[in-house]
């Protein structure tokens, strides 16, 4: 017999199969795709997390590291995630841990760092150099894990268990968006703002059938934690509508004087997920090029101080707007973002519509709540049971000793006392582990408070779980205490305009011609390109003008602010807008603070000519100060006008355009004054003004101004001072003032607003040239109700929080 070779002997020992290649190879890459898709790179429409960032948040809820404690090394989470969790690298889970920290990434971080977390244009140091803890909202999205209220499966060893999906207070995947890219698809969702994410969700409760176009009314665009400008909203709708669109993202951008002899271009917020490095970059690469001229520096001041500050020097004797619009063709200074949304619902992966996105969080939300609530019941259920038992036996307490003590043992013992009070086993053997120190009066007086405690908190539960009603209104409130909680205000600007670039590019030298500077309620600025004889100040696209000026290109004009002072400013600096008279629009204005050096919490108010033929300011502060100041122009950038209390700030601040016209009060309380602008003595600037309003206890002025009797009207808002802002719609009503008697300065005036149960202020009001229109805090306009011809009558609901007023045909002042 032959000796057998080594190949026999290997081929025995291995036992080798020929398998077909092609076919191996589709099952591993369907095996490797399903992994990708499933386990990795989409998130569920649940809670929005992707499996990772899920392991992440449920391994340091596990471990204790929350809000209330000290930061542990990352190194810590990252090997407790990998050992127990997550069978995939340890770089793959600090990279997902470091994202949901970094407040430029998460419009709600998630985790709070401590260390070297990287930038826009740097990653972040090793784990073993940094710390973290959970995030407050963190603690919201695990928040319910022990009560039953989600599934949980075995993880990959089958030796630990994990949530299958966190109870999530609030919608992550719309708040914080998401990104990722699996085999064959990916997904980006953009960040938007709890608060109206929030107030959509309530208004899909009360109505399930809602239309996009209303949920676009209380959410109407994301929201990216860097800001920046959204230019164009259409791709926005399309994204809502069918899951998949794009739209253009514009940095925050600033005209102003960098060194005594030149201007220069500020960038203080960047597209999403864009650096400033990467930006200089392309500047360098656009100048080398031809593509870029008239960069004379390209400066990043960026600290941790100041924020976000790109500095572009512009040459002398260059336009820096039209060079602004050439950066936004070369650079990403104004870059696209597509919206594709697709995440697991049921296990599968969907593009989503916005309406279906709120629909699969709201179910979610409801079940949580309801299994919540089982939960509860179950345990109060239990308890009321167990306290039952005690006051049963704290009633006949000598009987209960005797028994216990004349039994041979703890099993006769529980017999004779089931026996002799009617307990079942569970209340027996809760009363033999009792201490004695139970035992006493005041004891009995705590149990019977408790029994009746835990009885309303029963009825309360099975409402919940019974009423499905009563299920959405726990859902919807628990939602508005988490907006107000975590809720921050709007950082994107949303505006209407394509962005396209004009056909013809601007000059280098812009021509001396009139213009109008104009003022909207949302703090946009813009010049005109051409001039009219009556600026339709109300109406604008998605938004108010609440002021204007008459000048030239080259003009100046003065700003009057809530501080007290007045800004001389230029108008060249402006960016340029078309006139319409019907609707003058101000999607391509920039934002105040944007243009001039305003104080932490200054605002502008109106805008004045400088003209030293004016007939002055007229100024009304929140204390009820009224002022008139001479036609004065110094030779300064700004000066105060009014001399201001510590405490108080001006509320309503014009130019006069008529001696025969009047200065109106309006207060919180709801009370109105007029009276002719020529009994109050013009001062000067040093001077604080004299009395205006007699103020009730507690009331503040909420608007002034000069009014006409005889063509404007008047709208008041009422509700709840209590009231989370922007959230409630309040009562309006439009009554002319022709109805409000003139009264004498430093008087009460006459009541301008009967409150109805439940309000007890004003939350916004106005007098304007009729008709005045309102637009909410997105700048979509409000109907208005008609005219009401009682003075003192109670308003009617208007269809949402209005956060901007203003009347038409105000003329404009003249120039100097």
């Amino acid at each position: 017999m032959a000796k057998p070779t080594i190949e026999d002997e290997i081929l025995e020992e291995e036992h080798i199969l020929d398998v077909d290649v092609t076919q191996e190879m589709e099952t591993s890459f369907l095996e490797y795709a399903y992994s990708v898709i499933y386990s990795r790179a989409l998130p569920d429409a649940r809670d929005g997390l992707k499996p990772v960032q899920r392991r992440i948040l449920y391994a340091m809820d596990d471990m204790g590291i929350r809000p209330d404690r000290g930061h542990v090394k990352c190194a810590r989470v990252v090997g407790q995630v990998m050992g127990q969790l997550h069978p995939h690298g340890d770089g793959a889970i600090y990279d997902a841990l470091v994202r949901v920290a970094q407040p430029w990434s998460m419009r709600l971080p998630l985790i709070d760092g401590h260390g070297n977390f990287g930038s826009l244009d740097a990653g972040p140091a090793a784990m073993r150099y940094t710390e973290c803890r959970m995030a407050t909202p963190a603690v919201a999205m695990t928040r319910g894990l022990d009560e039953d209220t989600v599934d949980f499966k075995a993880n990959y060893d089958g030796k630990e268990s994990e949530p299958v999906v966190l109870p999530a207070a609030f919608p992550n995947l719309l708040v914080n968006g998401a990104t990722g890219i699996a085999v064959g698809m990916a997904t980006n969702i953009a960040p938007h703002n709890l608060i109206e994410v929030v107030a959509a969700l309530q208004q899909l409760l009360k109505n399930p059938a809602i239309e996009l176009d209303e949920i676009m009314r209380h959410l109407p665009g994301p929201d990216f934690p860097t800001g920046g400008k959204i230019v164009g909203l259409d791709g926005i709708r399309d994204a809502y509508a069918t899951g998949r669109g794009s739209f253009k993202l514009r940095s925050t951008t600033r005209i102003e004087k960098v060194s005594p002899r030149r201007m220069g271009i500020v960038v203080t917020e960047l597209p999403y997920m864009t650096g400033p490095e990467k930006i200089i970059e392309q500047i360098k690469k656009g100048v080398d090029e031809k593509k870029l001229v008239g960069i004379a520096d390209v400066k990043d001041l960026t600290d941790l101080a100041n924020g976000m500050r790109l500095v572009i020097e512009v040459k002398n004797g260059i336009n820096p707007e039209a060079l602004l619009e050439q950066l936004f063709k070369v650079t990403k200074l104004e870059d696209t973002f597509a919206i594709n949304a697709v995440a697991l619902v049921d296990g599968q992966p969907r593009t989503l519509t916005l309406k279906e996105m709120l629909e699969v969080y709201l179910d979610h939300r409801l079940e949580v709540t309801l299994r919540r609530s089982q939960y509860q019941l179950g345990k109060a259920e239990d308890r009321l049971h167990l306290v039952r038992g005690l006051i049963t036996a704290i009633a006949d307490i000598d009987d209960v000793i005797a028994i216990i003590r004349s039994s041979d043992d703890a099993a006769q013992a529980r017999e004779r006392l089931i026996g002799a009070f009617d307990l079942d086993e569970t209340q027996a053997n809760y009363i033999l582990d009792m201490q004695l120190r139970r035992l006493t009066k005041y004891s009995t007086i705590e149990l019977e408070k408790e029994a009746g405690e835990l009885a309303d908190t029963i009825a309360g539960l099975r409402s919940i779980i019974d009423d499905p009603t009563v299920l959405r209104r726990v859902v919807s409130t628990e939602l508005a205490a988490v907006a107000k909680e975590f809720g921050t205000p709007r950082r994107t600007i949303l505006l209407a305009s394509s962005g396209s670039p004009a056909a013809t590019a601007t000059p280098l030298e812009v021509a001396d011609n009139p213009c109008l500077v104009l003022l909207s309620g949302t703090g946009l600025v813009a010049r005109t390109d051409t001039v009219a004889d009556v600026v339709p100040v109300g109406r604008a696209a998605h938004d108010v003008i609440t002021a204007s000026v008459r000048t030239t290109a080259h003009g100046e004009f003065g700003v009057l602010t809530n501080k007290g002072r007045l800004l001389r400013c230029r108008a060249i600096e402006l960016p340029t807008v078309p006139l319409t008279a019907s609707a003058p629009s101000l999607q391509g204005g920039s934002l105040a603070q944007e243009l001039w050096p305003l104080e932490p919490g200054e605002r502008p108010l109106g805008l004045t000519s400088l003209s030293p033929d004016s007939l002055g300011l007229a100024l009304g502060t929140r204390r009820g100060v009224v002022k008139r100041v001479n036609a004065e122009a110094l030779s300064k950038d700004a000066w105060d006008v009014i001399r201001l209390e510590d405490g108080d700030e001006v509320v309503g601040a014009t130019e006069l355009q008529s001696a025969d016209l009047n200065l109106a009060f309006i207060t919180t309380d709801g009370q109105l004054l007029h009276f002719p602008a020529s009994v109050v003595r013009p001062q000067g600037r040093s001077g604080g003004g004299m009395a205006g309003i007699k103020l009730g206890s507690g009331a503040s002025v909420l608007w002034f101004g000069p009014v006409n009797p005889s063509t404007d009207e008047v709208v008041t808002i009422s509700g709840s001072s209590d009231s989370l802002p922007g959230t409630e719609t309040g009562l309006a009503k439009v009554t002319p003032l022709a109805e409000y008697p003139p009264k004498g300065r430093a008087t009460g005036g006459v009541r301008a607003h009967r409150f109805l149960k439940g309000e007890d202020a004003l939350l916004i009001a106005a007098i304007g040239h009729a008709p005045v229109v309102a637009a909410a805090g997105s700048g979509s306009p409000v109907t208005l109700p008609s005219e009401f011809g009682r003075r003192d009558g109670s308003g009617t609901p208007v269809s949402q929080p209005v956060a901007m007023l203003a009347g038409r045909g105000a003329t404009a002042a003249e120039p100097q």
